[in-house]
């Protein structure tokens, strides 16, 4: 059981890692959009990839971002009964809602999403605007990203689960307080 709790937390590790790199796509943001604003306002001038690149940063922002805040808890949950089960209850719901809704919904985006950023890359698709980003099939990837990162991220959360069912791990005091 210990492997599963290791390979669990290496998964938790990788998502920590990819939060905190995108993260910093929130200060590129605030900082680009700011210097935006201060072009047009001291100039009457824009910079359409400066422009585009706020879509980038958005897009690495929330979706690289995903599986990260999945790992903290951090997602939009309803919670009427949630909050008032024991830890193994809380587990089993964490489980099949992993395996009825999690997985089943990232599987269709991959799978959906795969053809369309494929052709993107085969074309290296870039903006429709010549002074643009050309770099769309990146952006495009980004949705991949998110897939990767949730459904790994659903995978740990499922062994978690597994192993508190089973009695050999607890939930994070965090998820104890406030729900998964």
């Amino acid at each position: 059981m210990e492997g599963i709790a290791n390979f669990a937390r290496t998964i938790d590790s990788v998502n920590e890692m990819i939060g905190k790199v995108t993260s910093w796509a929130a200060l590129g943001l605030v900082l680009v959009q700011f210097g935006i604003v201060m072009m047009n306002f001291l100039y009457a001038e824009g910079i359409i990839a400066v422009q585009e690149s706020l879509t980038y940063m958005h897009s690495l922002l929330f979706l690289g971002a995903a599986g990260y805040t999945l790992l903290h808890n951090g997602h939009v949950r309803v919670d009427i009964f949630y909050s008032k089960l024991n830890e193994k209850k809380k587990a089993y719901i964490n489980l099949m809602g992993s395996l009825i809704i999690l997985f089943p919904v990232l599987i269709l985006i991959g799978i959906y999403a795969w053809p369309f950023v494929l052709q993107s890359w085969s074309i290296l698709e870039g903006s429709q605007e010549t002074s643009g980003l050309h770099l769309v099939y990146i952006l495009k990837s980004m949705i991949l990203l998110f897939v990767f990162s949730t459904f790994i991220q659903g995978v740990s959360i499922s062994l978690h689960s597994i192993l508190v069912i089973m009695g050999y791990e607890h939930l994070e005091e965090e998820e104890l307080v406030e729900g998964v």
